[in-house]
């Protein structure tokens, strides 16, 4: 009996060591998540977040009007306490909650890509040099301010080098500790940088409507205009005089687009965050794709070369633009930089039409797999483009209603027609390429090899020289395997296999060449708005439609979305330039 017994417990071990080795690469269990009720903790947080956007949105709207009784340091001082309680919050996480025991158990590599971090340090620099020509404009005359205004500048830099360090450094954490806690900080930080966005669109279109406006304005309207800058009660005293005051304040302005861009960034890279709050992770399934940028290999450099084309001219066209329109009180110059306008936009957006369509097409016979895997960064990618995209979309549509509805009809009308045509066509295409783009399959590296081939492409961590020594010196192949009956391989063809440079197909290339040129060219269409060249502000069709009062709302509301598009856009390409 003892015998038998040990018998038995030999052949068991026997067989399970057996079934061990077969299975070498077995995936272990995933731990199980802490969590009894994901959904309480952040249908919490997004109740807070909902009723602090509220009132900062009430305050920053209400802060723009001279009648209501709310004055601009309100806004700023509530603004400045938000970014506050951000900061104590981020030192918080990243003095305790990220280095507890067990609180980040795993990391979302597609979350916070280095071009997108890169990006928000480029915004970040920006922002800050826009807010030290705010604390020097200011500083001019601290006298007659309040002293808030100094205040939230200094606040507001600090906070932008605090959060883009996290964001730098905690990007990519699912953690799992404080997780209330976490997932209503990381709403607070949303919320601030959204109200944050708020503030600097609203105090970017009331001036833009001060600088068109300056010249024929009643008493009122410059009283209203004066309340994106200092309170209007004291404008007599407060007046920017000096030069060096001067350069301050035409240089915070000219750096909003880049603290609008910092904050619409900082936002997504955030809400990625609080989605992984508690996210457990399973890195067997959870395809992990270390993808190398090469910007001048591999392709033809016709996209790069075409898209360089198309962004110097569209600088080109944005300075006549700013001369004649914006410096000039001469009608007949404003049509010919309308024109010019219309016409660079009309090229510009046909072609990248034309160019998405062939992109679609050759997706049509790209043999890549759809990534059907759980992707929160995506998800957010593709809301915002599809959610960023109605922006321009109701422009276009307001426009289209304008000019076939107005008589008589010129050659201006037919062309702003033809733009607001193309912009809606452009934006659908563009979204549906880079959609899939987004949702293929990073490509294999050769298609063409053969089978055994393939299978050493994943010995790349063999030691050749370990592999050579087991050859016998009379033999020229290595022992074939009885078991699974694949093929003698020769060393020399496991060192060209592991050495051979890799073929990119024809397809890979074209898809390579049409995301450069859509990328330059949208970086270029979110220029031209973002610094001054607004024709919906210029053109009379609609602004004698809709009125002096409809139309500029609804361009104050939905262009700050079509400016951010362009940008989300430029983010997006680059992720399918580098996936292709």
């Amino acid at each position: 009996m003892g015998c038998g017994h040990k018998d038995d417990k030999a052949s068991l071990a026997s067989s399970q060591i057996a079934s061990f080795s077969h299975q070498p690469h077995q995936p272990l269990s995933t731990p199980a998540s802490k969590e009894v009720w994901k959904k309480g903790g952040r249908m919490f947080s997004i109740l807070l977040a909902v009723h602090l956007a509220l009132l900062a949105c009430t305050l920053v709207s209400s802060g723009a009007f001279e009648k209501i009784a709310v004055h601009d340091y309100d806004v700023f001082f509530l603004l400045t306490v938000m970014m506050l309680i951000v900061i104590i919050w981020i030192i918080f996480y990243l003095v305790g909650t990220s280095r507890g025991p067990d609180a980040i158990l795993c990391k979302d590599s597609h979350a916070g890509p280095i071009w997108l971090r890169g990006g928000l340090i480029l915004f970040a620099i920006f922002s800050l040099v826009m807010d030290v020509f705010k604390i020097g404009y200011y500083s001019s005359f601290y006298s007659c301010l309040s002293a808030i205004k100094i205040i939230y500048p200094i606040v507001q830099a600090i906070f932008v080098i605090i959060q883009t360090y996290f964001l730098w450094i905690s990007a990519k954490d699912c953690v799992h500790v404080h997780l209330n806690v976490t997932r209503c900080g990381l709403m607070l930080t949303l919320t601030t940088n959204l109200a944050v966005w708020m503030s600097a669109v609203t105090d970017e279109s009331v001036h833009k409507a001060h600088s068109k406006l300056k010249k024929n304005v009643t008493e009122e309207i410059f009283r209203w205009i004066l309340k994106a800058g200092m309170r209007s009660s004291s404008a007599e005293e407060c007046n920017c005089n000096s030069q060096i005051c001067q350069i301050f304040k035409n240089g915070y302005f000219w750096l909003y687009p880049f603290n609008i861009e910092y904050s619409l960034f900082a936002s997504a890279m955030v809400y990625v965050m609080w989605k992984n709050v508690g996210r457990i992770i399973d890195h067997h399934s959870h395809h992990i794709h270390h993808l190398k940028f090469r910007l001048f290999r591999r392709t033809f450099f016709v996209g790069i070369m075409l898209g360089l084309i198309i962004l110097v001219s569209g600088l080109g066209v944005l300075i006549v633009y700013e001369v004649q329109v914006n410096s000039s009180t001469e009608s007949s110059k404003k049509s010919q930089a309308l024109t010019m306008y219309y016409i660079f936009n009309i090229v510009c957006l046909g072609l990248m039409s034309l160019v998405c369509i062939g992109g679609s097409v050759i997706y049509r016979f790209d043999k890549r797999d759809m990534d059907r895997h759980k992707n929160p960064t995506r998800t957010l990618d593709v809301a915002l483009l599809m959610g960023a995209a109605l922006g321009q979309y109701a422009i276009s549509y307001y426009s289209i209603v304008a000019i076939v509805a107005s008589t008589p009809r010129d050659t201006i009308s037919a062309l702003n027609l033809t733009y607001a045509l193309l912009m809606i066509a452009q934006h659908t295409f563009q979204n549906i390429f880079i959609i899939e783009g987004l949702h293929r399959q990073p490509p294999k590296e050769d298609h063409k090899h053969d089978s055994h081939q393939k299978d050493l492409y994943g010995l790349t961590f063999v030691n050749i020289n370990a592999v050579s020594l087991r050859v016998p010196d009379s033999g020229s192949t290595l022992a074939p395997s009885a078991a699974s009956g694949t093929e003698a391989i020769h060393p020399s063809d496991l060192v060209r296999s592991l050495t051979a440079p890799k073929k990119m197909n024809w397809r890979r290339k074209f898809l390579r060449e049409i995301s450069m040129f859509l990328l330059l060219s949208n970086i270029i269409l979110w220029i031209m708005p973002a610094f001054g060249a607004r024709p919906q502000f210029d053109n009379d069709t609609e602004l004698n439609f809709y009125g002096d009062s409809m139309w500029p709302a609804i361009v104050d509301i939905c262009l700050p979305f079509g400016i951010f598009y362009r940008m989300h856009a430029v983010a997006s390409l680059l992720e399918v330039y580098i996936m292709s």
